[in-house]
C-alpha cells in the first residue's frame, strides 16, 4: 500500500523541518512549501492526501492558499497551523473550507492524532455513538462530530457541513446547537435555554435566543423559512427534531 502524502505549508523553517521529521518518521511521505504561492502549486501540481497550513506566511496568506484550493476542487483534508487563535480566525478558515485548526503552540502528539482523525473522516465516514437522551432520536455523535438529516457537525473544528457546503458556528452557536441536540423532542423554553446556555453570568434577552435560532437554521435547514429540525413552538420556545 502507498505511503499517505502530507504537504506542510509553512515559513518557519526550524518547524518546517521539525514537522517533516516527526511525520517521516510516523511513516508518511513528507513534501514541504516555504511559502503560499510554493504551497498552493505543490498542492495543485502533486494533489496530497493532507495538507498542513500556517496563515501567516509571505507571497500569499494561508486564508488565499486554502480559498484558491476548494475553489479548484481540491478535496484533501487542510488543518491550519497558525498562532492566530481568534475565536474569528477559527470560523474565518472553516468557512473556506478547513477541516482542523490547531493554535500554536501544539504538542506533536496532538498534531498526529488530528491527522489521523482528519485521514479516517477523508476515508470515510466512523462509527458514531448516539447522543445522550436522544438515544432513538436519529442524532448520533462521534470523535466530536454529530450527525443529523443532511448535516454534519464538528464541534472541536465550529463548524457545520450540509450537503457539501461548510458553515462555521460562533461559540454561542455552537452552544445552542449542541444543546438542542442533547434535547430532541424536548419543547425547550427560552427562559430555560438563557439560563442552560447563555448563564447567569450574561444579560442576554429572549430576542437573544430567538437571533440564534434564525442564524442556525440557516446553515442546517434546506428551506429556513420552513424548518423541520429546529421548530418554534409558538408562545413557549423552540424543539429540535433530528429525523423530521
Amino acid at each position: 500500500m502507498s505511503q499517505t502524502r502530507i504537504l506542510i505549508v509553512e515559513d518557519e523553517e526550524p518547524l518546517r523541518l521539525a514537522l517533516s521529521d516527526a511525520l517521516t518518521a510516523e511513516g508518511f511521505s513528507v513534501m514541504e512549501a516555504a511559502d503560499g504561492v510554493q504551497g498552493y502549486e505543490t498542492a495543485v501540481r502533486e494533489d496530497p492526501d493532507l495538507i498542513l497550513l500556517d496563515l501567516m506566511m509571505p507571497k500569499r496568506d494561508g486564508f488565499s492558499v486554502l480559498r484558491g484550493l476548494r475553489q479548484d476542487r481540491l478535496t484533501a483534508p487542510v488543518l491550519i497551523l497558525s498562532a492566530r487563535g481568534e475565536e474569528w480566525d477559527r470560523i474565518q478558515g472553516f468557512e473556506y473550507g478547513a477541516d482542523d485548526y490547531l493554535v500554536k503552540p501544539f504538542s506533536m502528539k496532538e498534531l498526529l492524532l488530528r491527522i489521523h482523525v482528519a485521514l479516517r473522516r477523508a476515508g470515510g465516514a466512523t462509527p458514531g455513538l448516539n447522543v445522550g437522551p436522544g438515544a432513538d432520536s436519529g442524532a448520533e455523535a462521534g470523535d466530536g462530530h454529530a450527525r443529523f438529516g443532511a448535516v454534519d457537525v464538528d464541534f472541536a473544528g465550529y463548524c457545520l457541513q450540509r450537503e457539501g457546503v461548510r458553515h462555521g458556528l460562533s461559540r454561542k452557536e455552537m452552544d445552542l446547537l449542541r444543546y438542542f441536540l442533547a434535547h430532541p423532542g424536548e419543547v425547550l423554553e427560552r427562559t430555560r435555554l438563557l439560563d442552560e446556555v447563555w448563564g447567569a453570568d450574561e444579560f442576554p434577552t429572549t430576542r437573544t435566543i430567538d437571533t440564534h435560532v434564525l442564524k442556525l437554521r440557516k446553515k442546517i435547514e434546506e428551506h429556513p423559512e420552513a424548518p423541520v429540525h429546529l421548530l418554534t413552538v409558538h408562545g413557549v420556545g423552540y424543539k429540535f427534531v433530528a429525523q423530521p
